[in-house]
């Protein structure tokens, strides 16, 4: 589903990963260490043709096949590095930066030139990043921002131009494909079902998963029974309805807005009893949401993914962040500057859903696209040994 990468054929799978998205350090999968080797810088271009093998240093493990996923959002720049190891893969390098790319792009309908510096910066990071650890195959992948702005194919030239990176806009469907390859490792196994949701800067995906089925070896497959793309998410919905002061009016008009978004969803495939289902959450709204309910001092990945919370202690936190001032936002270790003015609208965004899909519990997931990239381009190496194709040497 969805375009092609770098040597992508298509097809969704499973995925899994561990790294801490807001440290942007490398972090550990269940059952695998992190590595320590690096690797000297590699030939250039990245993206749609990634060189088949590097200049090694001996101190590196040779014919080591290394995979990058790269996703530059509305709002963030993520990088994940990665080897198959066992039935998943061993994160060897990670980064996440908050650009705001789409800074703007509700009102003018352009990507802004400061917001594309910042973008141009963290990219260059992830470049270099990709060349030291030899990477053998990539997917670089850009979403709203670069859907909806009108001057994105010239951003995506001047990334080319200056930087030796190609990047995919994948359209809504494959975001929504993606997400659910990267946290499908995280549905309960003894649920029917998921309601997933991934809530981004600039869209947010809401994806219909039955339970998912393990292949010989590998992460697990979804199963996908729907899907649909809002147009709207965090950052666009606090340009349109402020951010920084936040009634509870404004933030029930902004709830009331995007539930006339899912409505059409709802019809489809909110009929039934909801009793074995379960909400499963990628963004950085229910990541804040669980550091906060967790009184994390400072963020920390590994007891947030894969956490659980009920609807009481969602709407705790909720009331609790509606209580605060800005600038108390600002302070709190697990929101910060740069997402004190969004948080709340990802709030509002996950009570339209909540309202639509009313689950007793949800998992919190900080793992997603670039997870679901990295199952793809490697169970399509063959890197589980898995429908027959031939491993990667």
């Amino acid at each position: 589903m969805g375009r092609d990468g770098v040597r992508l054929r298509g097809g969704a799978q499973g995925a899994a990963g561990r790294f801490d998205s807001m440290s942007g350090e490398a972090g550990e999968i269940p059952g695998f260490d992190p590595a320590s080797d690096r690797a000297p810088p590699a030939r250039s271009r990245w993206g749609r043709r990634s060189p088949e093998r590097c200049d090694e240093d001996p101190d590196r493990d040779r014919g080591r096949a290394t995979y990058a996923a790269l996703d530059l959002g509305t709002n963030n720049c993520r990088l994940l590095v990665a080897r198959p190891s066992g039935d998943g893969f061993r994160v060897v390098d990670a980064f996440s930066r908050i650009v705001r790319l789409g800074e703007g792009v509700s009102l003018s309908g352009r990507l802004s030139e400061t917001a594309i510096e910042r973008a141009l910066g963290a990219l260059t990071i992830c470049r270099n990043k990709m060349k030291s650890r030899g990477v053998t195959r990539a997917r670089l992948i850009a979403t709203e921002a670069c859907r909806a702005a009108t001057n994105g194919e010239d951003f995506r030239a001047r990334v080319a131009e200056q930087l030796h990176l190609e990047l995919e806009v994948i359209d809504r469907e494959t975001e929504a494909n993606l997400a659910a390859t990267g946290c499908t490792p995280l549905i309960d196994p003894e649920a029917d079902g998921v309601v997933l949701f991934d809530i981004g800067g600039g869209s947010s995906e809401l994806v219909r998963l039955d339970q998912s089925c393990r292949p010989g070896r590998g992460p697990p497959l979804p199963r996908i029974r729907g899907w649909v793309s809002l147009p709207t998410g965090v950052v666009t919905l606090a340009e349109r309805h402020g951010g920084i002061s936040v009634t509870r009016d404004s933030y029930e008009r902004m709830v009331v807005e995007v539930s006339g978004l899912i409505e059409p969803f709802v019809r489809a495939h909110g009929d039934g009893s909801l009793s074995g289902i379960h909400m499963l959450g990628t963004s950085g709204t229910v990541t804040t949401i669980a550091g906060v309910h967790l009184n994390l001092k400072r963020y920390d990945r590994n007891r947030v993914d894969g956490c659980w919370m009920n609807a009481p202690e969602i709407n705790a936190v909720v009331d609790r962040l509606l209580a605060m001032s800005y600038e108390d936002r600002v302070a709190s270790p697990c929101i910060g500057a740069e997402r004190a003015d969004l948080v709340l609208a990802g709030c509002a965004i996950l009570e339209a859903i909540r309202r639509a899909f009313p689950c007793p519990r949800l998992r919190v997931a900080d793992r997603g696209l670039r997870e679901g990239m990295l199952v793809q381009m490697m169970r399509e190496d063959g890197a589980w040994d898995n429908e027959g194709q031939p491993a990667v040497s």
